[in-house]
């Protein structure tokens, strides 16, 4: 995965270092400095603290934060056209006979530019255009060493595999998708319709815990950095002619996650609500219970909101003689530690603790943070709403975006931790074409279970039996 993510130089133990140092000619080239830190700059001057010479390399945080937003101003393709181009036009390559030495010093250090875009931002060269740019790049240096023609090569290679891997991991998402949705309506009956039940399928807690982790961390693995920028795409006040990315917002990966997060609600909400008898509902309530409190000890918050959620849906909160058959101790405990009071103050607290434990692992096991996904998304949203992207004198507002670096790259961080729990095929095939109720499904089952306890209730009662059952 990403070499510049892992870097020591990009992150301090707080997170992404905002420090970036540069040379006296950088400071005259259009770049605004604060306490040493980049603040602002035109979008030319910030390509060109992107592009290497003989001489200078930029540093790894910045190539990170400059690719990461630059898609706001500017396209991937069209950006990698422009640094070509100054490269070309610096280095001389348009020349009949190129100064071999002065080659062999630059060389290396695009190809390094090259390998870090395509590690960081491998979706980016889905486009031929890009792969166009890339390649021509290379065989105008070949020449001057035949070494460049295998590290291309190398490039490429990796590059396809990446490609290839992610494009899989998303057929198979999309495959598992359209049978799901299928099963929204197919309630029809209580319980016959649905064969199986959670329990029979995994009866241990700290079991489906695990595989909940497998899920979360194989969905993340196939969303870009890109993706969180790319969600909040707005027309660039400085080009009234195009939105980047306007034909379409790649945002699929960052999407089909969030479905799953409302799949697991309505899941457990379904598992909850199936079961005819009071005692085996209390039962699978309990058993979620402790399945919340195996994720929150593994550092699975996503998994943990969402199992909390889909308790807290108002067809499983109804449920009063079932929950007072419940030993709701625990349950309690863990809606303190996601209780959204103080912006999340206690999840805040525990997913800075986690994140702390990660930095300091041994094991992957001690490496897993998984946040609570729609937050990180809520607070990247606040962060980009927040602030401009461009000053009142026209520059690029980089302050903000070295904080959007920090939280998209310490995001990036957790989800390349390879999973160290063993995979259980059965509970995983569960978990995403187990049928699931819609709302309304969910209410009906629900009123079965437990009587209607007023008009309104007895009423919708009434009109859903009609609809989904067919009955009056």
């Amino acid at each position: 995965m990403p070499q510049t993510l892992s870097s020591t130089s990009m992150f301090t133990p707080c997170g992404f270092s905002p420090h970036l140092h540069t040379s006296k000619e950088d400071e005259q080239g259009g770049l605004i400095f604060q306490d040493g830190n980049l603040t602002s700059a035109s979008l030319d001057a910030l390509i060109q603290h992107l592009i290497p010479t003989t001489d200078y390399y930029p540093e790894k945080a910045y190539i990170f934060t400059f690719l990461l937003s630059s898609r706001l101003f500017i396209e991937p393709h069209e950006l990698l056209s422009r640094v070509c181009h100054k490269c070309i036009e610096q280095q001389r390559l348009d020349d009949p006979v190129l100064d071999k030495a002065r080659i062999r010093k630059f060389g290396p250090k695009i190809l390094q530019l090259l390998t870090e875009w395509t590690e960081t931002f491998p979706y980016d060269f889905q486009e031929e255009r890009m792969i166009g740019h890339l390649k021509d790049m290379i065989h105008r240096i070949a020449p001057c060493d035949e070494a460049y023609w295998k590290k291309m090569n190398q490039l490429l290679q990796t590059l396809n595999q990446k490609l290839a891997t992610l494009s899989h991991g998303q057929e198979g998402i999309v495959k598992i998708s359209p049978a799901v949705s299928d099963k929204l309506v197919a309630f029809k009956s209580k319980p016959p319709s649905i064969q199986r039940e959670i329990l029979s399928v995994c009866s241990d807690p700290y079991t489906l815990a695990q595989q909940l982790t497998h899920v979360e961390l194989e969905r993340l693995s196939h969303i870009g950095p890109e993706e969180f920028v790319q969600a909040f795409v707005h027309k660039d006040p400085l080009d009234g002619t195009k939105t980047c990315f306007s034909e379409q917002k790649k945002t699929s990966n960052l999407e089909a996650y969030v479905k799953w997060f409302n799949r697991l609600c309505y899941l457990v909400a379904t598992e909850i609500c199936m079961p005819a008898k009071k005692k085996q509902r209390a039962q699978v309530i309990e058993f979620f219970i402790d399945v919340a409190r195996e994720c929150f000890n593994i550092g699975n918050f996503n998994s943990l909101m969402a199992i909390i959620s889909g308790m807290n849906m108002s067809p499983v909160s109804r449920l009063k003689k079932t929950w007072s058959k419940v030993k709701t101790a625990k349950f309690f405990i863990l809606e303190h530690q996601m209780d959204p009071t103080g912006n999340f103050y206690n999840y805040r607290t525990a997913l800075r603790g986690a994140a702390h434990r990660s930095l300091t692992a041994h094991s992957n096991r001690e490496k897993i943070v998984i946040p609570f996904f729609s937050l990180l998304i809520k607070d990247i949203y606040f962060l980009n709403e927040g602030c401009a992207n461009r000053l009142p004198n026209g520059h690029v507002n980089f302050e903000k975006f070295l904080e959007l670096a920090k939280q998209v790259g310490e995001f990036i961080t957790w989800k390349q931790v390879e999973c160290p729990f063993e995979q259980d095929p059965n509970i995983i095939h569960y978990l995403h074409t187990a049928p699931i109720f819609t709302e309304d499904g969910l209410y009906l089952a629900s009123y079965e279970s437990e009587s209607p306890e007023n008009q309104t209730e007895k009423d919708r009662w009434k009109s859903l039996r009609s609809t989904i059952l067919g009955k009056t």
